[in-house]
């Protein structure tokens, strides 16, 4: 077999390896999840909590130690790359919501009485990304597992080794060839989503879930996919500008841009679009650029070589078009970006439609909250978005009419506890997290009696 190597982003060194699993190997192994499984699901909602609960302190006594691996191998400021694994190791509110979601549920009318059940759906291929590299996959494969599910894990190839590491603490507390794991790029995807699963669940690129949602329909797979955003703000005339603006440079700049949920696109009102842009400038100026191992690192390296080269590509595509370059817009060398401001961004420029994925804030000033509400709308994204406002049923109002899946107003878009994760229009199919996300990788079957 053929290893599939890593490097650090940072330096290039090697991180470390992992063998390749060739495709032709992909249908055995799915052969083996279909054969454990019906044991796995036989042990009912308690037995597998039981040997699922058990992974918590596991995960919490490895915190460091993963966290530094993500560090190493994606780029990651190391502090939040361990706030990333010990949220996962807190399993108490999950698997109380999981239970609640699968158990069966009783309903009654004058003349039936029926039961709906939370039955899986067999074998799930969980697809993974390498931005968030252990809790995505946390994600998709801990609630896969608890409804009954076998599960083959395919990571990124830029994180094999941070997931694996997920799989290496999950797959020992289950019945052997419940969690597989499969290594490798394109052709180990493609294979598996053209291969006998019941479920595909992926997070990723939109172009890449309209392919694997094109195959699926070959025999109608059930698919969940989170995609990618274009995620819009809306600041409106009553805002703190100086908390706007440093949520901006937040939501912008974490994980060197590399989020979903980052904050692309910010429209400001006219008047107050210059001292937002210097509000904005002044913070980005301040964040330290560097290694993610590096304590004091705040914006770490772009993944690749090629994403670095994709985000400096939208940003002088930006600059030609007649935008203006407030701060960075160059590279400091080896993987990163400086974390750059654009002012003056128009949708006709490729970075004012398209997902960057980068360290860059795009200001674009307006002349109403019609029209900021116009523009935040105008793009097939509908992943996340944020209003900020000093009048908060103002907010509200503006909130209500933004198209996306999760609004944050002053805030980031993530919900309380029990919230879905959702995306709406090209950002999402099908939703995760919540009660009813979790119910989407289970089967639901409804058996009814006359009621006397």
């Amino acid at each position: 077999m053929t290893s599939l190597k890593s490097f650090d982003p940072a330096t290039g060194d090697l991180v470390g390896d992992v063998e390749i699993t060739p495709v032709d190997e992909i249908p055995e192994r799915i052969a083996r999840a279909r054969a454990a499984q019906a044991a796995w699901d036989a042990l009912g909602i308690d037995g597998r909590a039981a040997k699922l609960s058990r992974a918590g302190d596991a995960i919490a006594a490895r915190a460091e130690e993963i966290g530094t691996l993500i560090s190493k191998e994606m780029g990651k400021p190391r502090r939040e790359a361990i706030r990333e694994v010990r949220g996962c190791a807190d399993l108490s509110f999950l698997l109380a919501e999981l239970k609640d979601a699968l158990a069966p549920t009783e309903l009654y009318d004058d003349q039936t009485r029926s039961t709906v059940y939370w039955d899986p759906h067999g074998v799930c291929a969980a697809i993974t990304p390498w931005n968030f590299p252990f809790a995505i996959a946390h994600w998709l494969v801990f609630p896969a597992l608890f409804a009954g599910n076998a599960v083959i894990l395919k990571p990124s190839e830029h994180t094999p080794l941070s997931t694996q590491a997920y799989a290496d603490i999950l797959a020992p507390l289950l019945p052997p060839d419940t969690l597989q794991i499969v290594h490798g790029a394109d052709a180990q995807g493609r294979t598996l989503v053209a291969s006998d699963v019941d479920l595909i669940a992926f997070t990723g690129s939109r172009e890449a879930g309209k392919h694997i949602l094109a195959a699926a329909s070959a025999n109608l797979k059930r698919a969940i996919l989170e995609l990618g955003g274009k995620d819009p703000m809306i600041v409106l005339d009553d805002a703190d500008l100086r908390e706007a603006a440093r949520f901006a440079a937040r939501s912008s700049f974490r994980n060197a841009g590399q989020v979903c949920v980052s904050t692309e696109r910010i429209y400001v009102p006219d008047a107050l679009a210059d001292r937002f842009v210097d509000l904005l400038a002044e913070e980005t100026r301040s964040l330290k650029v560097g290694p993610g191992i590096d304590d004091d690192t705040q914006v770490g390296p772009m993944i690749t070589d090629a994403q670095r080269d994709h985000v400096l590509a939208h940003i002088r595509d930006a600059a030609a078009r007649g935008a203006k370059v407030v701060t960075g817009g160059d590279s400091p060398g080896g993987h990163y970006v400086t974390p750059t401001v654009l002012t003056n961004v128009t949708s006709e420029m490729t970075i004012g439609r398209d997902e960057t994925f980068g360290p860059v804030a795009c200001v674009t000033p307006v002349a109403s909250e019609d029209d900021a509400v116009r523009e935040a709308n105008d793009s097939p994204f509908g992943l996340g978005a944020v209003v900020f406002g000093g009048d908060r049923e103002r907010a509200q109002r503006v909130a209500r009419r933004l198209r996306a899946g999760m609004i944050g107003i002053n805030r980031p878009v993530s919900g309380a506890r029990g919230a879905p994760w959702v995306g709406a229009r090209e950002s999402g199919y099908g939703y995760h997290s919540s009660r009813d996300g979790h119910r989407q990788f289970a089967q639901p079957r409804v058996i009814s009696t006359p009621a006397s």
